[in-house]
């Protein structure tokens, strides 16, 4: 999004006025229309372009995973999900979008200092969100553009560029990670076949209570060493 072109732009101003004739890099993980028409604003017309190609996009270092639950109501269920690892004893944040930006950065705060050891947040935290020892990532819904739905009357389509960042939220520079994806129904199942078509990548199932799935998916994603 644009959330940081005036900043960009006073920078791009105040560094010019000093040089000129300084070099400038531009570096961004998507490169849809608003940041393109941002781009041409800010570099010189003559300049190289570097993207890296959609078959390399998969983060080698995390493992995905899908799990099949019975039935929509179970994740209905699980709306609660943040009271319900409280009363296991799990110390757990929720971001949303209706949080003021000040309780927002004091819940990130805490899940980065290790005050809290889980997070939950729908797409406000899918992007821009660094955090160097996140290694598991439960994807609760696959993500949607609802775009087509509202300006051509369609239906939902899915975001891939969301599902990357989400993804990437685990395994940071190469560090390993996990994650797992909740498929309910036959439409969950077609978005994770194009997911993996996107994606060049399979997606590996998780029988849902096979302990031993879980324990063999940690083990594969490096994340567990002792049983």
């Amino acid at each position: 999004d644009d959330g940081f072109r005036d900043d960009s732009l006073r920078i791009i101003e105040k560094t010019q006025k000093f040089n000129s004739n300084c070099q400038v890099l531009f570096f961004s993980a998507t490169l849809n229309d608003i940041v393109k028409n941002f781009v041409t604003r800010i570099v010189a017309k003559e300049h190289n372009e570097i993207f890296v190609k959609k078959e390399e996009l998969p983060l080698k270092a995390v493992k995905q995973y899908k799990v099949h639950c019975p039935d929509e109501l179970a994740k209905i269920e699980c709306k609660n999900v943040a009271k319900a690892l409280v009363d296991l004893s799990y110390k757990v944040n929720s971001i949303l979008d209706a949080l003021e930006h000040e309780e927002r950065d004091k819940m990130v705060k805490e899940f980065k200092d290790g005050s809290t050891g889980v997070l939950i947040s729908n797409d406000v935290l899918a992007r821009g969100f660094d955090q160097d020892q996140v290694n598991l990532v439960i994807n609760y819904d696959l993500p949607l553009n609802y775009t087509a739905e509202i300006t051509c009357g369609g239906k939902p389509e899915l975001d891939c560029e969301v599902y990357f960042h989400r993804v990437g939220r685990a395994g940071r520079f190469g560090r390993k990670g996990a994650v797992f994806n909740l498929i309910c129904d036959e439409r969950d199942e077609k978005l994770m076949s194009k997911i993996e078509n996107h994606f060049g990548n399979h997606v590996t199932e998780v029988r849902q209570k096979c302990v031993e799935d879980y324990k063999d998916a940690f083990k594969k994603a490096g994340l567990l060493y002792r049983c």
